[in-house]
């Protein structure tokens, strides 16, 4: 993506973007040091694109899926409010608020096999009849035949990203562990 960058001497503090064509336009004060400005274009960059990758995800293509695991595996009976992409995931896959009926899916997905998403909504479908990660919650969740599989994903590269992720362990949650040294 090129940049085009517009210092004003207007602006005091704040830096903006859009995207005019397939060029990022970036406005910035004009005192702000060339470094600062870099670190910033760099976030607004990925903002931008995650914006653009959410864009290009289908919330009725997820909601099909959806439907598809729930007549296989739970014979119909869930319902929920909305299932829905969202960008602002990124330490886990997937999140259900059983008392809202809204299932949320990380769109660091889009790009997995269809197997490791029909795990991750497995698990928040799961969640809509059982709200812990109890034993009646994993003997839901592994109905789904490729469950240990797409838990062993979540054991090596982290998807998207090529970090590596915190084991599922007991309560199988995904999420990216933090190497500290020091």
């Amino acid at each position: 993506m090129k940049v085009k960058v517009i210092r004003s001497a207007r602006r005091k503090k704040t830096i903006s973007a859009r995207l005019e064509g397939d060029v990022m336009v970036v406005r910035a004060p004009a005192q702000i040091d060339d470094a600062e400005l870099q670190s910033a274009i760099e976030k607004l960059r990925s903002r931008l694109q995650r914006r653009l990758d959410a864009a290009s995800l289908s919330n009725d293509d997820l909601e099909a899926r959806a439907r598809v695991l729930n007549r296989r595996y739970f014979g119909g009976r869930l319902h929920w409010r909305s299932i829905r992409w969202v960008t602002n995931q990124n330490k886990r896959y997937g999140s259900c608020t059983p008392s809202t009926r809204e299932i949320r899916i990380s769109h660091r997905l889009a790009k997995t096999p269809v197997w490791v998403l029909d795990y991750v909504l497995m698990h928040e479908l799961a969640h809509l009849l059982e709200p812990n990660h109890g034993p009646r919650f994993w003997k839901l969740v592994n109905q789904y035949p490729r469950t240990e599989r797409a838990r062993g994903v979540s054991h090596g590269v982290g998807i998207g990203r090529g970090r590596r992720m915190r084991g599922a362990g007991a309560h199988g949650a995904l999420t990216k562990s933090k190497t500290r040294r020091g």
